[in-house]
């Protein structure tokens, strides 16, 4: 598996942002994420502007609202999903902006993301009030039109910036899926496991047909990395904070699968002690060497990110965490064999 330059020595951020301004966040992230920004999301504006509403507004041909316990399927567009789609011409409006003040038309690299089919699918509601996953023919419309609606997305990303596109998919409940602890209707009902795959069989369609490069991130605990290294995606996503001893054979078997890894190292809320690229690169550092790998592993296969999205961070912590992952992954760029463990110097 061959992964582009931009996925690898590098950092980017996981996908939400503070506060309600798309122009002043798309400046920061273009100004502190130069090899690999990404299109921020801004949940702070409320309905539509969530994970959840900005994969609505991708999706082609399944019509969404809102009702008193999130989002379902209607017959036709209600008010939440025009706002989430007005939403996000405002925030491509916003990055091509941007894009041409700094004079980066026709070049880079973007990220832009999206929930996943499963996780979309698990969270959006059929018009009877179940879970669209329960419901094998919906759960194959959703998968279809993400995946054409995402290479849509994808497709107008390049034409207004001139830029090559990566394509974040966001699974934060696939082992739930896998495990069958969803919640039904009522809390005494349980939506089955679904068998692996069936899920992998979903993902990998919506993977293979966006026509771009695809990472899979997920910052739940114990993420089913075993399931993500047999998928279609380039790279995975997690966060490396959360890992434990019984996921190091996951992480081991990534790599030697040559699959990219983007480690989430940079606290997504300030700590009451300021870290430096040093402490950010520590977690890093540990789990290569446990795992046996050498540090060039940090360049060639490696990028950085904070541990999850950012919405819930001051905007100086905001700031903060994008930069000290930019610090982090130039180290891991440029001289990673160098770079000693804490206490070790």
């Amino acid at each position: 598996m061959t992964l582009p330059d931009a996925l690898v020595g590098v950092a980017t951020g996981v996908g939400s942002w503070p506060g309600t301004d798309p122009r002043e966040a798309a400046e920061i992230v273009v100004g502190e994420l130069g090899r690999l920004p990404h299109l921020v999301e801004l949940p702070a504006r409320g309905v539509g502007a969530d994970m959840i509403g900005r994969a609505s507004a991708l999706l082609v041909e399944l019509p969404f609202d809102t009702t008193t316990r999130g989002y379902r399927i209607t017959a036709r567009p209600g008010v939440a999903a025009k706002r989430a789609n007005e939403l996000l011409r405002r925030d491509l409006d916003a990055l091509e902006e941007v894009w041409e003040t700094q004079g980066l038309s026709g070049t880079g690299t973007v990220k832009v993301q999206s929930c996943g089919p499963l996780t979309l699918a698990a969270e959006v509601e059929l018009v009877n009030g179940h879970r669209a996953i329960t419901d094998a023919g919906a759960l194959r419309d959703f998968a279809d039109s993400l995946a054409e609606g995402l290479t849509r997305h994808v497709a107008e990303v390049r034409r207004r910036l001139g830029a090559d596109v990566v394509v974040q998919l966001d699974e934060p409940l696939l082992g739930k899926v896998l495990a069958g602890s969803l919640r039904g209707v009522t809390g005494m009902e349980r939506v089955p496991a679904m068998p692996a795959p069936e899920a992998q069989s979903l993902l990998d369609g919506v993977i293979t047909g966006i026509g771009a490069p695809v990472v899979v991130h997920s910052c739940a605990k114990a993420p089913p990395l075993d399931f993500l290294q047999r998928s279609s995606a380039i790279a995975v996503s997690i966060d490396a904070t959360l890992l434990t001893a019984r996921d190091l054979d996951g992480v081991g078997e990534l790599l030697q699968a040559g699959q990219g890894l983007l480690l989430g190292l940079v606290p997504s809320i300030a700590p009451s002690k300021p870290p430096t690229w040093r402490d950010v690169a520590e977690p890093a550092l540990a789990l290569l060497d446990r795992l046996g790998f050498p540090r060039s592993i940090l360049r060639s296969q490696i990028a950085v990110t904070p541990t999850c999205g950012l919405a819930g961070a001051s905007d100086a912590w905001a700031r903060t965490a994008v930069r000290l992952a930019a610090e982090t992954a130039r180290a891991f760029s440029e001289e990673p064999e160098s770079i000693a463990r804490l206490g070790q110097d």
